[in-house]
């Protein structure tokens, strides 16, 4: 199939740099962003309408599971990125804990072919700590980083052991991402609530302490080195004001959608779908968590798409994997707390795109500007309708919002200049591309 060199999208609400929004045409001209005006005059692009709907920079979502290769039953690359163009997400940074793992640099090799063939959208790769790989975490390349599992974790990716955490801080300059929860205050807890069924319980035995313990170390360390420090998936009103107190220039962190919109209450109607790690908190950490948001002290906004079958949910607690779906949802959730006044478009914007590439250092995305990057999203903030299971691409085929009425659903989705999702028609031929970090 041969794609259009150039892309005129006509009258849509333009989000800018500066935050503003107003009616305007964008040109795109190959894979770049060409011009941006109130109107444009041009004979040789393809129209895309944008009457009505609001365009804003693709979604950069900065920490997700495709489960591709070795455990593709739950979901796989092409499946993955066709949920991610389905939901506005055009570029996204995938966690080593596959099978194999993402620990050296054949088997990122490997991740970067299978996305290159399979990919509609755009992808990145974390490399996986483990006790006796520090090499490769300095030497393998492309990567947007090192992923530390401190806790929540079997195998050779748990790295809990303080002489090992302190090399890996201590060696290179790469940005590293931490999953911090405590390994000892977990195994603790699990023994002393041993034979609950209740899913409920897994949100009291990794509790907040466990969290607050291991990002006080990982932050500890990186104040010690001076070292690039992101918190994934941070969880806790307690590790919020930790770094209310304390947060050197140099350290980022992102929260969930999940822990912003869902808490402890979930399990009641969602039992095992709401298990994730970290887990799901009390109403009180949702709130505290908004306003560390909100006031910049957590930096932006990531799915942690981790999914699992229905089957291996439906098991009993603690045989229940934690985790839960996440890239198709994620921008209409955010953007319905727009539209409710609780944020602004731009902030969500930024949240879910210009500041993930510029924590990352991915050159060229996250703001539509000439000479940007065309990877944009055209989203519909007029009407609602709700989440169905019936209309996702991920391969689980669930979500933990099912029912939840949303605005802001995307309608069309540009990934590198080129139409990977049309009003509900997914465009199979695209192809993403690695993306670069500086």
């Amino acid at each position: 199939m041969s794609f259009p060199s150039a892309l005129s999208i006509r009258r849509a609400r333009v989000l800018h740099p500066d935050g503003t929004l107003s009616v305007a045409d964008v040109l795109v001209r190959g894979k770049t962003i060409a011009e941006v005006a109130p109107e444009i005059s041009v004979t040789d692009a393809l129209e895309i309408d944008g009457t009505g709907l609001t365009l804003l920079p693709g979604v950069i979502d900065p920490q997700v599971h495709f489960r591709e290769p070795g455990l593709e039953y739950k979901e796989d690359l092409f499946t993955a990125s066709c949920a991610c163009a389905k939901g506005g997400v055009t570029s996204f940074l995938e966690m080593p804990n596959t099978k194999p793992l993402t620990t050296n640099q054949a088997a990122l090799d490997d991740k970067l072919q299978r996305a290159a063939s399979k990919c509609l959208v755009n992808y990145g790769f974390f490399i996986g700590a483990t006790a006796d790989n520090l090499s490769e975490l300095v030497s393998v390349n492309p990567t947007c980083g090192i992923k530390i599992f401190m806790g929540s974790m079997k195998g050779p990716l748990l790295v809990n052991d303080d002489a090992v955490l302190e090399k890996i801080f201590a060696t290179g300059d790469r940005l590293i991402a931490v999953h911090a929860e405590d390994p000892a205050r977990i195994a603790e807890r699990r023994s002393q609530f041993a034979g609950i069924k209740d899913p409920a319980i897994h949100s009291q035995i990794q509790d907040s302490q466990a969290a607050l313990l291991a990002t006080q170390k990982a932050l500890s360390l990186s104040k010690k080195y001076q070292r690039r420090l992101h918190i994934l998936h941070l969880s806790t009103a307690e590790e919020a004001e930790l770094l209310r107190r304390d947060k050197p220039a140099w350290v980022t962190a992102e929260v969930t959608p999940q822990h912003l919109l869902l808490n402890t209450e979930a399990y009641a109607t969602l039992g095992s779908k709401a298990q994730m790690n970290p887990p799901l908190r009390s109403p009180r950490d949702n709130e505290i968590l908004w306003q560390a948001l909100l006031d910049g002290v957590l930096d932006f906004i990531a799915t942690d798409h981790a999914p699992h079958t229905l089957e291996e949910k439906a098991k009993d607690y603690p045989d229940t994997p934690s985790g839960m779906p996440g890239v198709e949802t994620s921008l209409p959730l955010m953007l319905t707390q727009a539209a409710q006044g609780r944020c602004t478009v731009a902030q969500v914007a930024n949240w879910m795109s210009t500041a993930p590439a510029k924590a990352y250092r991915i050159p060229n995305k996250g703001a539509i500007a000439p000479g940007y990057d065309a990877d944009l999203v055209l989203v519909d903030l007029e009407n609602y309708r709700p989440v169905l299971a019936e209309n996702l691409s991920t391969k689980c085929g669930w979500s933990p919002f099912e029912g939840w009425s949303l605005t802001g659903w995307p309608v069309v989705t540009i990934v590198g200049g080129r139409v990977a999702f049309d009003r509900g028609q997914l465009n199979l031929e695209v192809r993403g591309e690695a993306l670069k970090f500086g």
